[in-house]
């Protein structure tokens, strides 16, 4: 195993996840496309061997993304536990359920799944809402942040989103993508949390269920095809990039046009759809 190989995901790995947390969206959006489309271009030494593993070492480098994203925001005080524990406990066992289902399914029918879920988050975050959503109902609520900010807000109430997050969380497990890309929408748009509070806790969320199923996964590799099934070499680089660019997003939160932002992501996810289900095609 060459231990060398992979060194310029140390400085990418920053760029990432200092992106993904300052969304709220989950670092595996981003590293997995890296791991299926940009390392296969580089040359065939650095491809990994299957999509599981990609999504294997995706979700374990945010592991420790998130919970350098969550030390920041904790700090600042942004992320609402109370209303983070009814979504971390539909999440996390589907998460890991969804991981389970990954170790077992073809390698091509994981990466056209993952295609046509990142063509959807385009769809979610290019749409345009005219209309400003009903206020919704719940116990009100606030949270005085470290700089003596005050967010009040609605307690979140799961209702008919509880099956948006669980289908999300079960997604993460078996392509590294999903909870924290339905979770962020549903607490900005229909709960109508601050953007600051809702990426804190976003973050706190996906760090449970990501956890889960990242354990999930790389344990089905190794049972599977002994330890060096697992990518080690990769996330060797990946995981102090992440916990430098996990400290770096939440001290930009709220200095960057939100707006200018989704538009961007959304373009990328578009973009990054559109490639994977080509790679699906020419591989048939």
């Amino acid at each position: 195993m060459d231990w060398t190989i992979y060194w310029f995901m140390f400085p990418l790995a920053i760029c990432v996840t200092t992106t993904a947390s300052l969304c709220g969206i989950g670092g595996p959006a981003l590293f997995t496309p890296i791991m299926l489309i940009i390392l296969p271009m580089i040359g065939p030494e650095y491809a990994l061997t299957s999509a599981v593993a990609a999504f294997a070492a995706a979700l374990l480098t945010q592991c420790f993304g998130f919970s350098s994203a969550f030390v920041g925001y904790y700090r600042r005080r942004l992320v609402d536990f109370r209303s983070a524990l009814p979504f971390a406990t539909i999440g996390v066992p589907l998460g890991i359920i969804g991981a389970l289902i990954a170790n077992l399914a073809d390698d091509l029918l994981l990466k056209g799944v993952y295609g046509v879920l990142m063509l959807g988050l385009a769809a979610v975050m290019l749409r345009k809402s005219d209309a400003a959503p009903a206020i919704p109902a719940g116990e009100e609520t606030q949270l005085v942040d470290s700089d003596g900010q005050t967010y009040r807000y609605r307690k979140p109430r799961q209702g008919l989103g509880a099956a948006i997050t669980g289908f999300g969380a079960l997604l993460t497990g078996m392509v590294s993508v999903g909870i924290g890309e339905v979770l962020m929408p549903q607490l900005i748009k229909r709960h109508r949390l601050p953007v600051p509070v809702a990426a804190g806790t976003s973050v706190f969320v996906s760090i449970l269920v990501v956890l889960a199923s990242a354990a999930t996964l790389v344990t089905g590799l190794i049972l599977a095809g002994g330890v060096a099934a697992f990518p080690w070499n990769l996330v060797c680089y990946t995981v102090p990039g992440v916990l430098i660019g996990g400290q770096i997003g939440p001290r930009l939160q709220g200095r960057i046009d939100q707006a200018v932002l989704v538009y961007f992501i959304g373009g990328l996810f578009f973009t990054i759809g559109l490639a994977m289900l080509w790679i699906v095609y020419r591989a048939h």
